[in-house]
């Protein structure tokens, strides 16, 4: 990693100034990249000759591309220091009353962010000014910052939980940082409104205020739009989707909140609004899900068949219970231990990097990540497809009975999993995890899904295979009779068997699980699934690894080397 103070270095200085931080002098510098401060009575020492490990020189440093804002000190922020504050700043402001405050992004615990401030003082307004000026000019350098936001909050949630966390959390920092936003406040209508009446021009970015299912909303509204712009016909499987020029915002306001998790490391709704600031990007792949020629939707995490979709199926029916309906249904499906029979095949991604068990975590800067697949890859695929089935290179069928069938196009990662479903998917290397969980005992299926929640590797079972696919088909063994709008209704007769389980009577529905696609349920088992290759890009920047992150200190101290010096103006 590269050093600040080699950077202070090797880069111009654009601005350097003796001022005053805490009643202390400091010699401040800027250059493009860098803002910098240290204590001149340290140098001073240093340069007499004393050799005192406690007084080695320091530069405080903070990068340009995380600074917030920079404003002069009101009257305002005033009011919010303590006594003992005011006190201590009192015969600097008397000396030198001009002076200007930067905020900046300060890393703390468990990849929570905060928004930090540091204040310097002059006597010489005009030096105050200029510095404002100068650090502007070099923010206003940074084009991938957002200036307007389209805000969509779901104002339906427990407590009005969204509408409070943006009002008490995000919008003051959005205003800190001069960000526009138009604010809507609406549910289950986001998708429809960004489809057709949304003037999508005059922002750069759409943000939801929620959780994963009303990032869903967003998500189809704007892939739908773009794909609409662009003459592509979404019923179309094979179709090459046009990606979403314009980024997507998260603000954690769920139960969950898997996105977020996978994306930055936190559902903490302080760290989305500062990623989204400070003009992150993140690409994402996306499955597009068709059944026959018809499409259904996008899934961007997870899409999960016999378990899981037992368990979202079984939710539906006890929405009054909040979220602890999942834990009830979860209970009531795991004691049903149902399996259902299928054939699924698949397109192995056999010229990508990385496998599922490698335990390669996708991070931020992630290597996989950086190779997007050519349309040379997308056509020698298609070739594949079409010409070598079920040999090597080719597509692959296995038929089977089945607990689950899970295809994960990220971690899954949330705070009752750590590690996710999957904790080697990746989110942008136009892959999707195929997990296959045979049928099996009860205490072997526990045993797999505890494995989620500890250091062991779920895929370590006799019962349980995991591929790094591109593409999918499912295909159950009894064909559907029945979409969900007709389940209601009663079942005729029939001479086939019904899949055998933990229960004896079954219906003829029971015959096959449902999918449920990033928490909602789709309306057929048949379905064709396709990875779009970073199709969206997300306000963040991936979980960082922890040699990425910086001190919990207010400022990163990096120890200048002994023959560095600034000379001073």
């Amino acid at each position: 990693m590269t050093r600040l103070s080699d950077i202070m270095e090797t880069q111009d200085r654009l601005l350097f100034s003796k001022l005053f931080h805490k009643h202390r002098q400091v010699e401040v510098t800027l250059n493009r990249s860098v803002l910098a401060w240290k204590e001149t009575e340290r140098i001073r020492k240093r340069s007499s000759g004393i050799s005192n490990s406690a007084e080695t020189a320091h530069i405080h440093a903070l990068q340009v591309c995380e600074i917030v804002a920079v404003q002069t000190k009101d009257d305002d922020q005033d009011k919010k220091e303590t006594r003992r504050s005011r006190v201590e700043a009192k015969p600097t402001s008397q000396l030198h009353p001009h002076s200007f405050t930067v905020s900046y992004v300060r890393r703390t615990r468990q990849h929570q962010w905060r928004c930090s401030e540091v204040t310097f003082h002059s006597a010489n307004q005009a030096l105050s000014k200029q510095w404002i000026k100068v650090i502007n000019e070099q923010l206003a350098l940074l084009t991938h910052r957002p200036k307007s936001l389209l805000v969509y909050i779901n104002p339906y949630g427990g407590k009005q939980r969204g509408k409070s966390i943006y009002e008490q959390k995000v919008a003051p920092l959005f205003g800190r940082a001069c960000i526009s936003t138009d604010v809507i406040e609406r549910a289950n209508h986001a998708r429809d409104h960004l489809k057709t009446d949304a003037n999508l021009d005059k922002y750069d970015g759409v943000v939801c205020v929620g959780g994963d299912g009303m990032f869903s909303e967003i998500l189809h509204g704007l892939i739908s739009r773009t794909q609409t712009d662009n003459g592509v016909d979404l019923n179309q499987p094979d179709a090459e989707l046009v990606p979403c020029s314009m980024h997507f915002g998260i603000i954690p306001a769920g139960s969950t909140d898997c996105i977020c998790f996978a994306t930055v490391g936190t559902n903490d709704p302080v760290t989305s609004a500062l990623h989204i600031i400070l003009g992150d990007s993140q690409p994402m792949d996306v499955c597009s899900v068709h059944h026959n020629d018809s499409f259904l939707r996008y899934s961007v995490s997870l899409l999960g068949y016999g378990f899981y979709g037992d368990v979202l199926k079984d939710s539906e029916r006890k929405r009054w219970m909040g979220p602890a309906r999942y834990d009830l249904s979860g209970v009531k499906t795991f004691l049903s231990h149902n399996y259902y029979e299928g054939s699924i095949s698949f397109l192995p991604a056999e010229n990508n990097m990385g496998d599922p068990r490698d335990k390669l975590q996708c991070r931020s800067g992630c290597s996989v990540c950086q190779h997007k697949p050519s349309s040379k890859d997308m056509q020698w695929e298609m070739s594949e497809e079409k010409e070598k089935p079920d040999k090597v290179g080719g597509w692959r069928t296995i038929r089977g009975k089945f607990i689950a069938i899970n295809a994960a196009s990220m971690s899954c990662a949330c705070p009752r999993t750590p590690k996710g479903l999957s904790p080697s998917a990746h989110l942008a290397d136009g892959t999707t995890d195929l997990i296959l969980v045979r049928k099996c005992s009860r205490l072997d299926f526990l045993t797999h899904l505890l494995r989620h929640t500890n250091k062991e590797d779920q895929f370590d079972h006799s019962f349980v295979e995991v591929h790094r696919v591109r593409k999918f088909n499912f295909q159950p063994q009894h064909n559907e009779m029945h979409s969900l709008e007709d389940l209601t209704e009663t079942p005729k007769k029939t001479g086939f068997r019904p899949i055998c389980s933990a229960q004896t009577n079954y219906n003829y529905q029971d015959s096959y699980s449902s999918w449920s696609c990033d928490g909602e349920i789709l309306p057929h088992a048949a379905i064709r699934v396709s990875v779009q290759p970073q199709l969206i890009r997300l306000f963040a920047r991936g979980i960082e690894e922890q040699q990425q992150c910086l001190l919990e200190d207010p400022c990163t101290l990096w120890a200048l080397e002994p023959n560095t010096h600034y000379p001073v103006d």
